[in-house]
């Protein structure tokens, strides 16, 4: 059975992905057995349908373009991280977003989503889309997870607080539908995840509706005025690396996910990290799919090829 890994951030992170995966492809003797790339998620901003993590920026149609093809030549799909949960009616018609849509209905690409208002919209108007139901919905009930995974999803994200509970685990009907969050950055069991979601849409709701008026100004986040239960500050979590979290009791080490989940009927599995700086995400790259002992060689050639391509600067 293949192992299908889902990467974050095809834009911010569109040459460095382009990278390791040919990479991949050129050298299939670091690979641990059986790993693919099944998509590349993230947003092309400004996307007000965006949930998640906030993400600033504007990208035009030549970019779009470019990156759409750059991936789906390679047959890996494009998932848009359209989770949202604060959205109105009145964002459905947005003019980008449904642009991004439109240029993108080829049948390869995919869309997340946690909005039933959004995710009917897009049924409706885009029937082309794979939809997968999001980790942001916090299903965290097996009984619920498996209502979930009855629906009509191509794929359901699982909770990240079910990690390595294996008899809970056990008792998912769908696991080949299950896609696991592997490299959790938030606490275990954090208390305000769902809040934070909620305070992340009306961040980048503001941020769209600045940008819309506002072009050629700086938007600040901290300037963002959000009802008292939302107004999270310092969250512990945003700055985490790989290293800081494999004690966590969430974090699901690379063994495990080809000696435990893979035998148990698993073989999706998303990394994090739409907003990592560019080596945590290579060190978490290569931790999960390379085999150890080309650890090494692999990283130098990654970085000789970043080098090359101009994604970092080494010399």
């Amino acid at each position: 059975m293949s192992i299908k890994f889902h990467l974050p951030n095809f834009t911010e992170k569109f040459k460095f992905n382009l990278v390791y995966l040919s990479m991949m492809q050129n050298c299939k003797q670091f690979l641990r057995d059986d790993v693919e790339i099944a998509s590349v998620f993230g947003v092309f901003p400004p996307s007000v349908w965006n949930g998640g993590r906030t993400q600033g920026g504007t990208c035009d149609k030549k970019y779009i373009n470019t990156v759409l093809k750059s991936f789906n030549n390679l047959g890996v799909p494009l998932r848009f991280t359209f989770t949202n949960p604060m959205l109105e009616k009145k964002h459905l018609n947005d003019k980008f977003c449904n642009m991004v849509m439109q240029m993108a209905d080829n049948g390869l690409n995919e869309v997340i989503v946690m909005s039933p208002l959004l995710e009917e919209y897009i049924r409706k108007t885009y029937p082309n889309y794979k939809i997968t139901s999001s980790t942001c919905k916090r299903l965290n009930d097996v009984d619920a997870l498996n209502a979930e995974l009855e629906k009509d999803y191509n794929l359901v994200v699982m909770d990240y607080d079910l990690n390595n509970q294996f008899d809970q685990l056990e008792k998912i009907k769908h696991k080949e539908k299950c896609e696991i969050l592997v490299n959790a950055v938030c606490q275990p069991k954090c208390p305000r995840r769902s809040d934070h979601y909620k305070s992340i849409g009306l961040q980048q709701i503001a941020y769209c509706e600045h940008i819309a008026k506002y072009p050629n100004r700086p938007f600040n986040l901290k300037n963002v005025v959000l009802p008292e239960y939302l107004d999270i500050k310092d969250c512990p979590s945003m700055d985490k690396t790989l290293f800081d979290t494999k004690d966590y009791p969430t974090h699901i080490k690379p063994d495990d996910i080809y000696e435990k989940y893979v035998p148990m009927g698993f073989h999706h599995f998303k990394i994090e990290g739409r907003t990592s700086g560019l080596f945590n995400l290579m060190e978490t790259y290569l931790y999960y799919m390379v085999k150890p002992e080309c650890r090494d060689e692999a990283t130098f050639m990654l970085l000789i090829n970043l080098n090359e391509n101009g994604v970092i600067d080494i010399l």
